[in-house]
């Protein structure tokens, strides 16, 4: 287990770019993972040996073709990572903007006056979505409440608010702002046991980095993640659809190929850099197991990460050594409790009588990064109904370390007292 092996910590963190400073700061601690993880370093040498090269895919020449090469080689290995046994990878602009293609291709082909379920518990991205196209195709948005103590949605919740009509979904599988995962396959059962035609569509962003993707247990019709959370880099978004989803009308270009989803020539860099995630969960779970197979060691990489996390969002709330835990901090608000089984990694909090932003700051000063999360478009579905203007987003991935949540605790133990920093 991770929480046992500080040497195959230190070869973790030793894989990452920038893990314990800032070129702009200096020193610092991570926390704030759910905005944007930390890069590897082969993905950061993969996007600069590519966007050096000037061909194109589909051309008949050598450097053309070993592009082509790139992008199938990474379309399997994501097929690998995410368990995918049938259906088609490809990128786009972002998540969010694969989620809206996604959502959109599902709604206007459904009968007009049929019904779109989603939940408040999900990020607008697909939620945004969903009430848009729904309102564009003639379709019923039909909304599941979310619970605010615990901070998700469950496949219950879904059931009570399903009709044989539905035939388009959407699901959250972690929030970003709550840090809480919602059962994905439990959910789309229960959608299914009602809807067995629906199209379900899922965003992953927030899961993603925490090593856990299991599409043929899903049984859905879209995914869609963001590299730039799950160690690779900004500027695309990567999206699995069904076979199902794959032939519907959609946008493309006048005799195109029926099957293809992808407008222009596609960055063979992006793709590249996605083995090299993949590459990473498979060295990671070799190291932790004596798995032979890439799908199974990247399972027991996942399984160990979602273990150490929890280890350590557990010291971060109940306290390590003499340091007290943010549920004994009188001044401090445990979003969504402190005992809540399905967290992924992130703990969001209020401190009493300072707005979010201010901690923040002062967390930035001590050389702790963590993120403010506002009442605004992002996060106001889930703030508001809690009454909270805002709230401090405190997200770890498994290269953070003990330490780093005994620097914190250290930090926060002081804010709000005579003697804060």
């Amino acid at each position: 287990m991770l929480q046992n092996n500080p040497a195959l910590i230190d070869a973790i963190r030793d894989r990452f770019a920038h893990v314990d400073s800032c070129p702009f700061q200096g020193p610092r601690t991570f926390f704030e993972n759910a905005g944007g993880a930390l890069t590897l370093k082969s993905v950061t040498e993969t996007s600069a040996f590519y966007a050096a090269i000037p061909d194109n895919q589909g051309r008949e020449n050598v450097a053309s073709k070993a592009l082509v090469e790139t992008i199938a080689k990474s379309k399997s290995d994501l097929a690998t990572f995410m368990n995918a046994k049938s259906g088609q990878f490809f990128v786009g602009e972002s998540g969010t903007e694969l989620l809206f293609r996604m959502i959109r291709t599902a709604c206007v082909n459904s009968p007009e006056g049929s019904r779109v379920i989603g939940s408040s518990i999900e990020h607008p991205a697909s939620r945004s979505a969903a009430k848009r196209w729904a309102d564009i195709a003639s379709l019923t948005y039909v909304n599941v409440p979310h619970d605010n103590e615990t901070g998700m949605v469950t496949a219950e919740d879904y059931a009570a608010r399903m009709t044989p009509d539905v035939k388009v979904a959407t699901i959250l599988h972690a929030s970003p702002v709550t840090g809480m995962g919602m059962d994905v396959a439990a959910i789309s059962g229960a959608i299914r046991a009602v809807s067995p035609d629906c199209l379900i569509i899922v965003d992953g962003i927030q899961h993603a980095a925490h090593g856990q993707l299991d599409l043929s247990s899903y049984d859905v019709d879209g995914y869609a993640i963001s590299p730039y959370k799950v160690f690779s880099r900004h500027g695309y978004g990567i999206a699995w659809i069904s076979g199902r989803l794959t032939s519907l009308p959609h946008d493309m270009l006048i005799d195109a190929p029926a099957n293809g989803w992808e407008f222009g020539t596609r960055d063979t860099g992006a793709y590249a850099t996605m083995s090299d995630v993949v590459s990473y969960f498979d060295w990671l779970g070799g190291e932790l197991s004596d798995e032979t197979e890439p799908r199974k060691r990247i399972e027991a990489a996942g399984r160990a990460i979602h273990s150490y996390e929890t280890h350590l969002t557990n010291l971060m709330i109940n306290g390590t050594g003499n340091l007290p835990g943010l549920r004994d901090m009188k001044h401090v608000t445990i979003l969504a409790g402190a005992d809540n089984p399905a967290r992924e990694g992130l703990v969001s909090i209020t401190v009493e009588g300072i707005p979010s932003p201010e901690v923040v700051e002062l967390l930035n000063k001590q050389g702790i990064r963590t993120h403010t999360r506002k009442a605004d478009h992002y996060s106001g579905n889930v703030l508001e109904p809690l009454g909270l203007p805002d709230c401090i987003r405190i997200s770890l991935c498994h290269y953070n370390t003990e330490q780093e949540i005994s620097h914190l605790l250290s930090v926060l133990n002081t804010i709000g007292s005579t003697d804060a920093p």
